[in-house]
């Protein structure tokens, strides 16, 4: 075949899913061990893992869409019920509500003991309760409990302090412990059948456990467009889950109204305050009408200017109204100004301004409240809070402007009214002055008064106002113990073991199998080079001895032997020029591929068809073959080689384990072995063997060490390449390939030996190999160490 043609075969080249498939099935043990390794390990972690319970509620965050309208007295409540949900459910998740609901409940507190190899959670089950008067929320530590009997219990297994110190105390009583005073209360609802069974107490951090708490609850909007929503808590205990999700509910209600009343409070704090300024100016504006009344010695300054200042008192009565408004309007806007009271909440429904700026002060209020809600669970930094202080200064300014506006309108309006009243007066320029002097007080003590009046009114609103307020969650469904555990799942996790142990291994395999650049199979042989392939030799485990190298018999029906036989019959096919081979030799790249074995065994083989047959060892330099069959004295090859009076008859060693196979040693290791074998009695040697035997098998040497090979080729009829399975790197294929399209070895084939079960191209393969090491595949030990070498090699 051309080279061209031989590049083509190498690069039509596929992956074959049988082939795949087949090598990792030949590897089923360690699929097997895997699965059971890791099949064992998930099963120990769900024994040991313990349960874990979901708990559900449903609640409906209350709106002005979803809530009845009842008797109101103001519009304040309005703004109080203008909730987003998104909003709402982010405060549910906040950090604070979570620590003030585990506190209520006692959750950092467990309470476990031992049922198999699983921790089960007791919470509030647990036959004793523990009081810690003087521990702090941030400590953390663990401790046993034993029920003795006789309301007496034994405290040890401290996590700090004396860990071996054990602690005998009675129920109820105060006792000094490594983690300072405690009382151990009983549980009257628990029966004995706790006794002398260790109950492990464990005091936890409250912000691991709050952190724990808010990474288990779970909150969903039920609808896009709806206000319900629905609770879930995952926790190993079923109880402790329901009650932390109700819990939970019933303290943000509490936070929720306390924000709401705040609004309140602050409206009444400020009504407070401007009537104690109110009640000294009215106090002194009366004190001065007293004094005028008794300087005017008790005229009625009424009757007497009543004609006169008739116009007066209408323009007087309307300035008086403006005059008011205006000093309303001027409070709203001190207290706006004020700085300390800049992140306060605004006083709502006074009637300082008009309504549309009263809606912008409740929607002020409403966002302002939101805001310090979304601070306590992050921080100023949040996108949302941001947010919401940009529309609150927003806001604020906006009232502002409306207050400036509204005062700047009244200015003008008393500026008018108190020019008409000047032109009133220029008619009554007759009444006395001090009749004059007594109608403006008179004037600001009817001002004052209505102010006042009107502040107590307004007091007795916000009061009511306040009692009225509602609360922002309703429950729908209220939350029940579930005590079918959720988790973990027993075939989850044994799934997921098979599942890591069959696919762990095998990614390693095929992993080790795409590095792995050794001949390992027929089918590797075939895809790189076109060289005939005529046998596989299985790998063979053997308890002989080393010396005992022919394992083949004329009846076997072992791996092995029909391996050869195989070999045999496909040597029958490499005749040339119509001539069966007949002098076969055995070479190779490396020693140690199993040269000698193959030549012993097939020559056994061959004699199996009542055919005689010679083995040669040729390896003048070592003699493998010589050592093998055992023999150590005596002419062989070298001395024929080297002695022309020698005859053939002396050197061959007949009948030396019975059969028709003889045998030619080498007799001496040569020192000069090329020269003789360059020598003419090579050929007459081989010429005289042909004429008394059918086969002439010749044990040679590598050929890719010294040149004995080439030298002998040229009295071969067939060369058969001995290819040892795992040994041979893929990349030397080619070489191969280029002595057999140089022709550079006669009648050159292949043989592939060692391979391990199941690696034969070919369904029906061997299952077998052969060992050349006299200690390999004896016990169990030496058998596994030789799986892992071949594993990895």
């Amino acid at each position: 075949m051309k080279a061209t043609e031989y590049t083509t075969i190498q690069k039509d080249r596929s992956i074959n899913i049988l082939d795949v498939l087949k090598h990792l099935l030949y590897h089923w043990k360690w699929f097997a061990l895997s699965i059971l390794i890791f099949g064992a390990y998930y099963y120990y972690q769900y024994a040991k893992s313990p349960f874990i319970f979901r708990s559900a509620e449903t609640i409906i965050i209350k709106t002005p869409m979803n809530t009845p309208r009842t008797a109101r007295i103001s519009r304040t409540n309005e703004a109080y019920n203008s909730i987003s949900v998104a909003s709402e459910i982010l405060q549910l998740k906040s950090k604070e509500l979570m620590r003030q609901t585990v506190k209520r409940i006692g959750a950092e507190m467990s309470y476990s003991i031992v049922e198999g190899l699983r921790q089960k959670e007791l919470y509030k089950n647990s036959p004793v309760l523990i009081t810690l008067p003087q521990v702090k929320e941030e400590a953390s530590f663990s401790f046993t409990v034993t029920l003795l009997g006789n309301n007496q219990v034994l405290l040890s297994n401290w996590s700090v302090g004396n860990k071996a110190l054990e602690v005998k105390t009675a129920l109820g009583k105060t006792v000094k412990t490594p983690i300072g005073q405690l009382v151990v209360q009983g549980n009257k609802d628990i029966t004995d059948s706790y006794l002398d069974q260790e109950i492990k107490v464990s005091k936890y951090a409250l912000e691991d456990m709050v952190d724990y708490f808010v990474s288990t609850l779970s909150i969903t909007q039920m609808e896009e467009d709806a206000s319900l929503l629905q609770l879930v808590c995952e926790d190993t205990n079923p109880r402790r889950a329901t009650d932390l999700i109700g819990e939970m509910v019933v303290v943000y209600n509490e936070i929720a109204l306390q924000d709401k009343n705040q609004i309140g409070i602050n409206t009444a704090n400020f009504i407070r305050e401007r009537l104690s300024i109110i009640e000294q100016e009215l106090g002194a504006v009366e004190s001065n009408i007293q004094d005028l009344r008794i300087q005017n010695q008790g005229m009625d300054a009424a009757t007497v200017g009543q004609a006169y200042f008739a116009d007066t008192r209408t323009y007087q009565a309307e300035r008086t109204k403006v005059e008011t408004d205006m000093n309303l309007a001027q409070m709203m806007r001190n207290y706006l100004a004020d700085k300390a009271k800049r992140t306060d909440l605004i006083p709502n429904n006074t009637g300082l301004v008009d309504a549309s700026v009263e809606a912008q002060i409740s929607d002020y209020n409403a966002t302002l409240l939101r805001r310090n809600r979304l601070i306590e669970g992050s921080s100023e930094a949040n996108p949302v809070v941001q947010d919401l202080d940009k529309g609150l200064n927003a806001i604020r300014n906006n009232i502002a402007r409306a207050v400036d506006n509204a005062i700047g309108g009244l200015h003008i309006k008393a500026n008018n009214m108190k020019r008409e009243e000047y032109q009133a007066r220029g008619k009554a320029l007759q009444v006395p002055q001090k009749q004059r002097v007594m109608l403006s007080v008179e004037r600001q003590q009817k001002v004052k008064e209505e102010l006042y009046l009107y502040l107590l009114n307004k007091r007795e609103e916000n009061a009511i106002n306040q009692a009225m307020t509602e609360d922002n969650i309703r429950i729908i469904d209220p939350a029940t113990a579930s005590f079918q555990p959720i988790g973990p799942s027993k075939i989850r996790k044994l799934g997921l073991g098979i599942g890591i142990g069959f696919i762990l291994p095998a990614i390693i395999i095929l992993t080790l199998s795409i590095l792995d650049t050794g001949v390992r199979r027929r089918q590797d042989v075939e895809d790189a080079i076109t060289v005939p392939l005529l046998g596989e030799i299985p790998f063979i485990r053997t308890r002989r001895s080393a010396q005992d190298s022919i394992l083949v018999s004329s009846v076997g029906r072992d791996p092995l032997t029909e391996a050869f036989r195989i070999l045999r019959t496909n040597i029958s096919f490499m005749s040339r020029e119509g001539k069966h081979p007949k002098v076969i030799t055995f070479t190779s790249f490396i020693p140690g591929v199993g040269k000698t074995f193959t030549s012993l065994n097939l020559s056994n083989t061959l004699s199996f068809l009542d055919k005689k047959v010679v083995v040669i060892d040729l390896d003048l330099r070592k003699g493998t073959l010589s050592k093998r069959i055992g023999i150590k004295e005596g002419k062989g090859v070298s001395h024929y080689l080297s002695d022309i009076n020698l005859s053939i008859e002396e050197i061959i060693h007949r009948n030396l384990r019975g059969g028709n196979v003889d045998y030619i040693s080498i007799g001496t290791e040569a020192p000069n072995p090329v020269e003789l074998l360059l020598s003419k009695r090579l050929d007459q040697m081989i010429a005289e063997l042909s004429n008394q035997y059918d086969y002439i098998i010749i044990d040679g040497v590598p050929m890719g060490i010294v040149a004995d090979a080439t030298v002998v080729d040229r009295i071969s009829d067939l060369t058969l390449f001995v290819v040892r399975a795992g040994k041979m790197d893929k990349r030397q294929l080619p070489e191969i390939q280029k002595i057999y399209e140089e022709k550079r070895l006669s009648n050159l084939a292949v043989i592939l030996n060692g391979i391990e079960m199941g690696q034969s191209r070919y369904g029906y393969g061997y299952g077998y190999g052969y060992g050349y090491n006299a200690d390999e595949g004896r016990g169990f030990g030496k058998r596994f160490a030789r799986k892992i070498r071949n594993l990895f090699r």
